[in-house]
């Protein structure tokens, strides 16, 4: 290649810009320049669309529509902080109040029992009694003395007097409307507060023997001793109790003669044994309660089918015994 073809081929010296001679865009920087304000233009849409998207998902329109509390939410969202504060007394004014009114006695101050008022907001606690005493406990008087467990119904630890009625607290709903009245199950000695001593009421349970008696060896050595499904539907509506109590401390006939009656709970069981066809020891167990107060205070007043938190009918298989004891 010549000089003069290779000096066509250098570069033009460099365009002096000034205020009269300003650069021309080339085709390619206007293209360029529109479609970076379109990529701009699209995320900001995007970015919009998402979050209308998420508030949509956090607060559905149906609950907006319907929901104060979303919209109090919306409200808070959008308005300024003078605003939030002007609508947060509104929402503590709907808070919805009951009074419950507690026994409370404690052997540390040996004076007379009295029943002490708590305030408790039912929308920031569950739908039982025991719900309740739990929250007071926590929030608002440790002091507070009460048996608990299972929160199920199962055990019988929450066995109490609620609005004059015996019954399990986790299986109490609230009552709607004025002060509900809590006490101990009635006519026990109390230990503290709403726990009662059990020791009477469990000892009568252990003299009927709850347990399986025999005078023979099992039919196959170290196994099971089988029962017909006819037999075993004898004794639906007995093995179900709980030993709550709440049967035994509505019976006016226990609360006359509690140490010599054996009470609705204990009788219940007694026969629960006495239909068991795998027992063997069944006269020795009815001869055991034939007796003018173990057995023959009951009146048939039937308060405790009334009370019995699990469905049972202790009267009716009190009558079971009483008929035995004329067929022997």
């Amino acid at each position: 290649m010549s000089t003069d073809s290779f000096r066509s081929f250098q570069p033009s010296p460099p365009q002096v810009l000034s205020p009269k001679n300003p650069p021309v865009p080339s085709l390619y920087h206007l293209l360029r320049r529109r479609l970076s304000r379109s990529v701009i233009s699209c995320r900001l849409s995007l970015s919009a669309t998402m979050a209308t998207g998420i508030l949509k998902r956090a607060i559905p329109i149906s609950r907006v529509a319907t929901s104060s509390a979303a919209r109090l939410l919306l409200a808070r969202h959008h308005a300024s902080e003078t605003q939030a504060q002007q609508v947060e007394p509104k929402a503590k004014s709907t808070a919805n109040l009951k009074t419950f009114s507690i026994y409370r006695w404690t052997p540390d101050n040996p004076s007379k029992p009295e029943l002490q008022d708590y305030k408790i907001d039912l929308k920031e606690c569950g739908p039982m009694v025991l719900d309740a005493l739990i929250k007071i406990k926590n929030e608002i008087d440790p002091s507070l003395t009460f048996r608990r467990s299972c929160r199920e119904g199962i055990c019988g630890s929450c066995a109490m007097n609620i609005d004059g009625c015996n019954g399990l607290a986790c299986l109490t709903k609230i009552s709607d409307g004025g002060a509900s009245t809590i006490t101990p199950l009635p006519h026990m000695f109390v230990i503290k507060d709403l726990v009662v001593d059990m020791t009477n009421f469990y000892n009568q349970y252990k003299s009927i023997e709850p347990w399986l008696k025999r005078k023979t060896a099992p039919p196959t050595p170290g196994k099971e001793i089988l029962q017909s499904k006819k037999d075993r539907a004898k004794l639906d509506g007995m093995y179900e109790c709980i030993l709550c109590a709440c049967c035994s401390t509505s019976c006016p006939s226990y609360w006359w003669n509690p140490e010599s009656y054996l009470g609705p709970a204990a009788l219940l069981h007694a026969n629960r044994w006495v239909m068991d066809s795998r027992d063997e020891f069944t006269k020795e167990r009815l001869d055991a309660i034939n007796d003018e107060f173990k057995l023959y205070r009951c009146h048939t007043i039937l308060n405790c089918a009334r009370a019995c938190p699990k469905g049972l009918n202790p009267g009716k298989q009190i009558i079971n015994i009483k008929q035995l004891q004329l067929a022997k």
